[in-house]
């Protein structure tokens, strides 16, 4: 049997979540837009998923516009609000260990005119809500950070951030990439002051091609796909309607059980640290206070790459960090002070509620083995 350790990259789709996927590709196969019986009850297959998130998130039906995924969550926050807003104030501030996602967004953002300034973490390794703040001002459009790095698990300060800059800024859109936050966390939009929030299906244990984004009552977003004004205008395109059914059956069965869940990996990382603390040259990059999903290590002298592929001869898959990075350093590890031969070396450890010891033992046993034996 593997041991799957890659849970940030994505998750194994829950039971309920292919059931309600297989229901609405065999029953509720009609097109949501059709004014027809099977259309109706596609359209109202979507509704339902709709209220489930947003109700999880404590919000409206009509905060949520489902998307193809995180990504095009983050860039229709990021284009669309800047689109809306941006003619006259054109600075964003944001965090400087996002998700490629806003970091490339962020960039032809940038390449088109706007100024972007990035907050890093102070020699701590801690972001500061004062650091966000002091950055902002009357220019400023949009100030936009993570609520959890998908790297090392780091928890960033969104909601002191926020409420904050919302009290002296009011006219600065928020947003928050909470995808590997959302469902681990209790996230509730209004609490968090935030006004736009990226979210993912199968980071929760829903199925790959469809995310959303919360966007808050008043708040414009202007379209950066257009055609058939589904999503309101916003997102034009037939709704895939087996892959939201999916997403709202996952946030269905994760939503009653956060705390849980939380309490129960926090056990789980507290004995996988136990079991690293025995084998020589391996570091935990991640900090104590971060989220116990993800848990970030380095092997010294032993390269990621090398070391990944020994520990899946070992049917065991955990990644060099971001699934997105195709293996590619991201610079996220060099912004929390983890450079040169440690970062070369790191590997992430990602997991869910159904992680068991055993499975953390069988992989500590097999990097132990990687590090003797592996070559850097």
């Amino acid at each position: 049997m593997s041991v799957y350790l890659d849970n940030a990259a994505t998750t194994k789709p829950c039971a309920e979540a292919v059931a309600a996927a297989v229901a609405a590709m065999t029953e509720n196969f009609g097109n949501p837009s059709s004014l027809h019986r099977a259309g109706l009850e596609a359209q109202l297959a979507v509704d339902s998923a709709r209220k489930i998130i947003a109700g999880t998130l404590g919000a409206l039906p009509e905060n949520i516009i489902f998307t193809s995924g995180a990504t095009e969550s983050n860039n229709l926050a990021l284009r669309g609000a800047t689109a809306a807003y941006g003619k006259k104030r054109r600075k964003i501030v944001a965090s400087s260990v996002e998700h490629a996602s806003v970091e490339e967004t962020l960039a032809a953002l940038e390449a088109s005119g706007f100024t972007v300034e990035r907050i890093s973490p102070r020699e701590d390794g801690k972001f500061y809500s004062a650091d966000f703040l002091s950055a902002c001002g009357e220019d400023t459009v949009l100030l936009t950070m993570m609520l959890v790095n998908n790297e090392t698990g780091h928890i960033l300060p969104v909601k002191e951030t926020f409420t904050a800059v919302k009290k002296r800024f009011p006219h600065i859109i928020t947003h928050t990439d909470c995808v590997q936050g959302y469902m681990k966390l209790p996230i509730k939009a209004k609490s968090l002051c935030a006004d736009l929030i990226s979210l993912s299906a199968h980071k929760i244990h829903g199925v790959k091609g469809v995310g959303a984004l919360y966007i808050a009552k008043g708040v414009r977003v202007l379209p950066i796909v257009t055609g058939g004004k589904q999503e309101k205008g916003i997102r034009s395109g037939t709704e895939s309607v087996p892959l939201i059914a999916a997403f709202g059956a996952a946030a269905e069965k994760l939503s009653p059980t956060i705390s849980e869940r939380w309490e129960r990996v926090t056990g789980l990382r507290a004995h996988l640290l136990e079991e690293l603390a025995k084998i020589p040259g391996v570091s935990v990059n991640s900090p104590e206070e971060g989220s116990p999903y993800v848990v970030n290590i380095s092997a010294a002298g032993k390269r990621s790459e090398i070391m990944l592929h020994f520990l899946e001869s070992k049917g065991i898959y955990v990644s060099s960090g971001s699934a997105c990075s195709k293996g590619q350093q991201s610079g996220v590890l060099g912004q929390f002070g983890v450079t040169g031969k440690l970062a070369d070396s790191a590997l992430r450890i990602s997991m869910t509620a159904e992680t068991t010891e055993e499975e953390l033992d069988r992989f500590c046993q097999a990097l132990a083995e990687g590090t003797e034996k592996v070559r850097g």
